[in-house]
């Protein structure tokens, strides 16, 4: 009778065991959703805040969101990239472009331009919470 209850006292022990190593990587993945998530709003803060791209934030933006793909999906992966990094990137090439321009209808055009693009990343810091929410649960 003692080898019966042993073994069902196993089962019950590796069926606990199962949950809590199910919850702890559920707690890990969110961690790891999280920081990539602070990482963009911190990007797009730092943009709306400066008013321009920095090369180092590019940077920790870059190494930030490596592995995006596998922590989330493709489609936030094409989000980050589309939506994000490309128009940072038209951003910066503005600016630049602005750089030696006299004052005139081109210059307007170009900083009309670099608005419209600060627009859109404030309505996509407002957004990107609720991209984001579906896998930054910790349903229990």
């Amino acid at each position: 009778m003692l080898v019966p209850i042993i073994a069902i006292f196993g089962l019950i022990l590796a069926f606990q065991q199962g949950r809590i190593n199910k919850k702890r990587l559920k707690h890990e993945l969110f961690d790891r959703r999280y920081e990539q998530f602070r990482i963009v709003s911190c990007f797009i803060g730092s943009i709306l805040s400066s008013g321009k791209l920095e090369g180092k934030e590019r940077t920790k933006y870059l190494i930030g969101i490596s592995g995006v793909r596998f922590i989330f999906d493709e489609k936030i992966a094409n989000y980050l990239k589309n939506k994000i990094l490309e128009p940072a990137n038209d951003l910066e090439c503005l600016a630049l472009e602005l750089d030696g321009v006299p004052v005139g209808s081109e210059r307007a055009a170009n900083i009309q331009k670099q608005s419209e693009i600060k627009k859109k990343f404030s309505e996509e810091l407002k957004g990107l919470e609720e991209k984001s929410s579906e896998y930054l649960q910790l349903k229990h």
